[in-house]
């Protein structure tokens, strides 16, 4: 089972249209009810300089060969960001190919520099938000990756199904999210993956948090930020994080943390390092 791009586009441009009111693009309301919220296909089409067919064909999927100049304009009269802009063209576009990606493997090098990484919390993540490589402290200040089951070690499963996770974001609702951003931008990057799918169906199913964000058609990309850890042995932690893509595997990014110099959440890392350091070898 692949996603259904037809379905998916029509759902995106839906939702982006039900975001925009007449009076927020210039239009004039004239008072009618309206059945929907947002913008009519009628006014969309207007403002994007296209025949309302071409424009309703384009929603319905019954094409997937329609001109640049097409989609630019309706990116355009959406406002849509640069990440829906790419994911539109995606989605309306013929797929080279749908076959099931080959299992990701994490390179030897990028462990060791995980491992080398003592005072920062660090992981590997891969196709589907998941957890594809940890060092200690990254172990430490979330979950213990390796006692999980590896069909359930990434981030839908800790943040939607762990009820722990809701103690330890402070900031839960904007991880929650992201997390479901992200995995919708993965899922329409690798339309072939079935662990995608099956990611989808089985949270749809098991979480009604998860299914009514997954509803929004919300897509982000991992870059940077923060997060507001409350960890249940050090206390709070106030720490950024940047993500590095790697170049000859763009479905695998490496997440590092990182903290203000001289802060109390600078204290309470240092001191979860200490705690989970390994113990010195006796000669």
């Amino acid at each position: 089972m692949t996603l259904d791009r037809r379905a998916e586009l029509g759902e995106f441009l839906r939702s982006r249209r039900a975001r925009l009111s007449p009076e927020e693009v210039g239009l004039i309301d004239h008072g009618a009810r309206r059945r929907v919220p947002g913008l009519r296909r009628e006014e969309l089409a207007l403002l994007a300089g296209v025949s309302v067919d071409h424009y309703v064909r384009l929603e319905q999927g019954r094409s997937l060969q329609f001109s640049e100049s097409v989609l630019d304009a309706v990116a355009r009269a959406l406002r849509l960001n640069q990440v829906e802009r790419d994911h539109l063209y995606r989605l309306a576009r013929p797929w080279s190919g749908e076959e099931p990606p080959a299992a990701q493997e994490v390179r030897p090098g990028l462990r060791r520099l995980l491992d080398a990484a003592h005072d920062v919390p660090a992981y590997i993540v891969g196709r589907g938000v998941s957890v594809l490589a940890w060092n200690r402290l990254a172990a430490a200040l979330i979950t213990d990756f390796g006692a999980l089951p590896p069909e359930q070690r990434d981030f839908l499963h800790l943040v939607f199904l762990d009820e722990g996770a809701k103690d330890l974001y402070e900031d839960w609702d904007d991880k929650a999210a992201d997390t479901v951003a992200y995995l919708r931008l993965d899922a329409a990057r690798n339309p072939g993956d079935p662990r995608i799918t099956a990611l989808i169906d089985e949270m749809n199913a098991e979480s009604p948090e998860f299914a009514e964000l997954w509803q929004r058609h919300e897509l982000k990309d991992k870059t940077h930020g923060r997060h507001i850890y409350r960890h249940p042995i050090v206390g709070g932690l106030d720490l950024g994080y940047e993500t590095f893509r790697l170049p000859d595997d763009p479905d695998q990014a490496l997440v590092a943390h990182h903290v203000e110099p001289g802060s109390p959440s600078a204290d309470a890392l240092r001191l979860l390092a200490s705690l989970t350091a390994e113990p010195a070898t006796r000669g």
